[in-house]
Parts: C-alpha cells; sequence; structure tokens
C-alpha cells in the first residue's frame, strides 16, 4: 500500500480549509457510502482485514491536531487511544431488511459529527438483510481523501477471490508519539520554513518566465494576467441564494435513495452525443432536474452545480489528501434534446477545466486559512450555499471484488451536500453505474417524486443511443 499512495504528515491548505470551515455544520465534508454484500463477512477474518488496514493506511490510525497559535496547516498524529472495536461495529437489519432499511439507517450516521479526537473513519456492518445478504456503512471524512483516493484506500480491505487461502501477513502496529507543545511549535515552525523556501523558488521561476513571455509577447502576458484575475474573480464570488426557486431551504439533514444505470446503454448515449460518460451523468440528472420542476408547476431555466475536478498529475497521482478543484457553474435545465443536451454539458466542463484560477486554488486556501475561522467559514459559506447540487463521478472497480468470504454486489457513495440541496454520487462498477442520491429535504421537500423524475432523466438520455 506505501508504494501506491503517500501520505503527508499534515493537511495541505486546501484540505485545512475544509477542516476548518465545519464551525458551521452545514458545511461539514462526511462521505457515507453503502456497500451491499451477498452474505454476511465472517466477523473474525472482517476483523482482521480491517486491522490489516489501518496499520497499512496511516489515516485510519491517525487522529488531527491543530495549533491555533500556529500558521501551519493541522498534523496527522497516530492516535495513542485507538479502538478497533470503536470504529468497526455490527448490527442486525431492522424494519423489512430490504436496501431501504439500510439507507434509513444510513442516514443518521451520515448527519452525526465525527469524534475529532479519534481518527476520522466509521465501519458499521448490518447483517441479517433479505435473501441472507448483508452490508456495509462506511463513513469517512473528506479531509482525508477524495474519491479516487477512497476507492484505493478501500482496496486494502477488499479482497480478489472469496476465499485467498493464506491470511495476509500482518504489519507491525504503527509507532505511538505524542509531540509536546514546544515539539509542535518547533515542527510547524520548520514545516512553514521549508514550505516557504519552496514557494521562492517557485516564485523566482515563474518571475524569470513572467519576464521573458513579457518581454516576448507583452499585450498577451498583460491579457492572460487579466484573464487570470478574472478567473479568481468567479471563483470567489459569492452565490447568494440558490437558482431553483423550490430549493431554498436548507437543514442538517439528509434523505437517500439509489438508482442503478447499465454502463454500457450509459457509454452508447455518450458517444452517440460525441461526449463522455461524465456528459451522460449530468445531462441525466439535469433532466430530472427539469422534470421535477415541471411536477412542481414552476419554472427553473438553470441550476447552480458544484461538481469536483480531478488535478490528480503524475507527480500526484499518489497522493491520499484530496486532489481536486471543486468548480461551480450553472447548468442549463430547458435543453429539451438530450443529445444537444450533453453536448452543452461537453463544452460548460471543458470551459471549467480551462479555467485559470484552477491552479489557484491551494494558494487561494492558504490565504483564506490566515482570516480568522469565523471569517474564513463565512467566505466560504456564502460560495456554498448557494449551489443547488453537486455532482461527482468516481471510477470503481471493473472486476469482482470480495471482503471476509462475501462478494460486493453493489457500492453506493453519498457525498457530502456542503451547503448545497443535493448531491447526486456516481460509482462505476463492473457493468453498472451505481447512483448514490443525499437529498437535503428541507430542499427537496419530495424525494419519491424526484427519484422518478430522476429515473425519466436518465431514461431520456439513455434512448439517445
Amino acid at each position: 500500500m506505501d508504494d501506491d499512495l503517500r501520505f503527508e504528515h499534515r493537511m495541505s491548505d486546501s484540505d485545512a480549509l475544509m477542516w476548518t470551515i465545519e464551525k458551521d455544520p452545514m458545511l461539514r465534508s462526511t462521505i457515507t457510502a453503502v456497500a451491499l454484500l451477498d452474505r454476511a463477512p465472517d466477523r473474525d477474518r472482517l476483523r482482521v482485514l480491517v486491522d490489516r488496514g489501518s496499520r497499512l493506511v496511516p489515516r485510519m490510525r491517525q487522529r488531527v491536531r491543530s495549533n491555533p497559535m500556529s500558521v501551519a496547516p493541522p498534523r496527522w498524529e497516530v492516535d495513542p487511544h485507538f479502538d478497533l472495536d470503536f470504529h468497526l461495529r455490527w448490527v442486525g437489519a431492522g424494519g423489512d431488511r430490504s436496501l431501504r432499511s439500510v439507507l434509513d439507517l444510513a442516514e443518521p450516521i451520515a448527519m452525526q459529527g465525527f469524534d475529532r479526537v479519534r481518527p476520522l473513519w466509521e465501519v458499521t456492518v448490518v447483517d441479517g438483510l433479505e435473501g441472507g445478504g448483508a452490508a456495509l456503512v462506511l463513513k469517512v471524512h473528506h479531509a482525508i481523501t477524495d474519491g479516487v483516493g477512497a476507492i484505493k484506500i478501500a482496496m486494502v480491505m477488499f479482497e480478489l477471490e472469496r476465499d485467498p487461502g493464506t491470511a495476509p501477513d500482518m504489519p507491525e502496529e504503527p509507532p505511538v508519539r505524542v509531540m509536546t507543545q514546544v515539539e509542535r511549535f518547533l515542527d510547524a515552525l520548520e514545516h512553514e520554513r521549508r514550505r516557504n523556501l519552496g514557494i521562492a523558488r517557485r516564485a523566482v521561476s515563474t518571475a524569470v518566465g513572467a519576464v521573458a513571455a513579457v518581454a516576448a509577447d507583452p499585450g498577451g502576458a498583460a491579457g492572460r494576467a487579466g484573464e487570470t484575475a478574472a478567473s479568481v474573480l468567479r471563483l470567489l464570488t459569492p452565490a447568494t441564494a440558490p437558482l431553483s426557486p423550490v430549493m431554498q431551504g436548507r437543514s442538517l439533514s439528509v434523505h437517500f435513495d439509489t438508482l442503478s444505470i447499465p454502463l454500457a446503454d450509459a457509454k452508447a448515449a455518450a458517444r452517440r452525443a460525441g461526449g463522455t460518460l461524465n456528459d451522460a451523468f449530468v445531462a441525466a440528472t439535469a433532466g430530472g432536474f427539469r422534470r421535477y420542476h415541471d411536477a412542481l408547476g414552476v419554472e427553473a431555466s438553470a441550476l447552480r452545480m458544484t461538481m469536483p475536478i480531478n488535478i490528480r498529475t503524475d507527480a500526484t497521482s499518489d497522493l491520499a489528501g484530496n486532489q481536486f478543484v471543486p468548480a461551480r457553474f450553472p447548468i442549463p435545465l430547458s435543453i429539451d434534446d438530450p443529445i444537444e443536451r450533453m453536448g452543452a454539458i461537453h463544452e460548460l466542463v471543458l470551459t471549467q477545466r480551462g479555467e485559470p484560477a484552477m491552479a489557484l486554488v491551494d494558494p487561494l486556501a492558504r490565504v483564506l486559512n490566515r482570516l480568522p475561522t469565523a471569517a474564513a467559514t463565512g467566505l466560504f459559506g456564502s460560495m456554498l450555499k448557494g449551489v443547488d447540487l453537486v455532482t461527482s463521478n468516481v471510477p470503481g472497480a471493473p472486476i469482482p471484488i470480495f471482503m471476509a468470504g462475501s462478494q460486493l454486489d453493489g457500492l453506493f457513495a453519498f457525498g457530502p451536500m456542503s451547503g448545497a440541496g443535493a448531491n447526486i454520487t456516481l460509482v462505476s462498477y463492473l457493468e453498472d453505474l451505481l447512483i448514490g442520491v443525499n437529498l437535503d429535504p428541507a430542499a427537496v421537500t419530495d424525494p419519491a417524486l424526484f427519484l422518478a423524475c430522476y429515473r425519466d432523466g436518465w431514461e431520456e438520455v439513455l434512448k439517445a443511443a
């Protein structure tokens, strides 16, 4: 695992900002997922797998330690009181023992904030489901990693066979070292010294390149500077209210639903439009929200959407932290033709990927982190609470995976609202697109109606193939 992912000892500025703004509980960044298993996992084997994973993945045994007197981002340190049984729990299925009963169980788990003195993850095993199945409710804080990193981390605890035969080697527990206050201060000072030195070196290189560019093309350099400034302004401009006339309310509650779509059909629809799978996903989502507004007798021509854009490069592909930029832009609801809608979405996403400010998110986060917590939370909240919906597309495993004798039948992820009225997250697995629908019931007041409308939105896109 150490060869696959690299774990830094401190949060990045972007992750630290995500952590800080949770002073406002509406801006919590909790990721919840429901994994469906064909049968109950073996309890002893599962405990060994999770224990082994916690030794291989540093974040699973680390807590966040911050110092209000330090300008350095919070530090990850091994929890000296780590208790595996606090993080891994078993419950029996309730209600009618269906997927709906698991979602009902998962909702209050997702609503609860993490205990900030412990590692930021929980797994609840639900056994006794109908047909002998089981489920895992997984909960992790977004400050640990993004969706791509989460899949890599999860693979430590999954297996490629139902019965591998031999038990894997158990690594040693990570060493525990609790720093003194003086050591924390000195460590933060050294971290900032190294970082500022790196920033200075990059600034010199950038300045030399800028001087050369200005000398070669003064007008073009000035134009690029203006474009960057305008891009930063678009990134930071507050969104004072949602665009939807009916999705105005916000609360701390969630409602979970799921939808499964054949992967091959969605890809065929995307190819017909000359676009990507993500274009089909967002176009179907826009179609679902348009139908929802129509059913309520309300007109809405566009919704403001946040979409994480993966910025992992060859140099950062092994980092366990977040490597995405939250692009925020309006998507059209008024385009009737699904092919035309996919094309419009494709162009919008390309435009967002080309925004110059995308490369400046971490430096901007560093500036925001220097503000008082209340100021940073208020500024970021003003950018997020006017968002109507969040969409996220996470590539999953193309092969069957197992866990402690059980096979994974499906994995639905429910991304954080972070001030929005809905979060729609797609995870691909085997031959299906598994979509987790996370709705704020104060914004989407008729979840059953929305789910029906969303199915119709996908049906419209798939028929375009």
